[in-house]
């Protein structure tokens, strides 16, 4: 990428994934983000499990009501949990981890999707959250923010129409004034 703004520009979401696996290095490298991701008091309440395994994506995949089936065709995924017994601003941290994981991601031509599992149910009203924690293993103080799918891209998608910024949403000074 030529410089950080075409690097946003060119990130989108991608639901689709080729079946080529995602390398070693690129895998560090996405990590290599994760971990140097800034965090209150460098607490660092996050933690990152790694997930290849296709039974798992695909139960994974429905942990939720709508927006993880994707997870089924991805060639792994990066679900983000918290230590909730380390900070308040674990949500904050997990999230701005998984952004630069998503950005490092784009960075070496691959694809990903944020799925959302805090505050989610499944399709029988049940918490998504707990649906994973208990596929994983997780100890109860622990909280899952979200799952990160991770692949080669089945197709390009275009990059951010910069015509569409909603220039209108940036005040100068305070609300409202332009």
């Amino acid at each position: 990428m030529e410089n950080f703004l075409e690097l946003l520009k060119n990130r989108r979401s991608c639901r689709r994934f080729t079946d080529e696996t995602v390398d070693k290095e690129a895998v560090a490298n996405i990590m290599r983000a994760a971990l140097m991701s800034p965090s209150g008091h460098r607490i660092n309440p996050w933690e990152f499990i790694l997930v290849e395994e296709k039974d798992m994506l695909k139960a994974l995949s429905v942990s939720k009501a709508a927006g993880a089936q994707l997870l089924e065709g991805a060639p792994m995924a990066v679900v983000v949990v918290a230590d909730t017994t380390k900070t308040d601003v674990w949500i904050e941290d997990c999230s701005i981890a998984t952004i630069l994981m998503q950005l490092a991601a784009e960075e070496q031509g691959l694809g990903s999707c944020w799925v959302q599992i805090r505050l989610r149910s499944d399709a029988e009203g049940n918490s998504a959250e707990e649906n994973v924690k208990s596929l994983l293993g997780l100890p109860p103080h622990y909280a899952v923010l979200s799952i990160l799918a991770v692949g080669h891209k089945e197709r390009e998608s275009k990059p951010f129409d910069e015509e569409k910024m909603l220039w209108e949403k940036v005040y100068v000074g305070k609300y409202g004034e332009q």
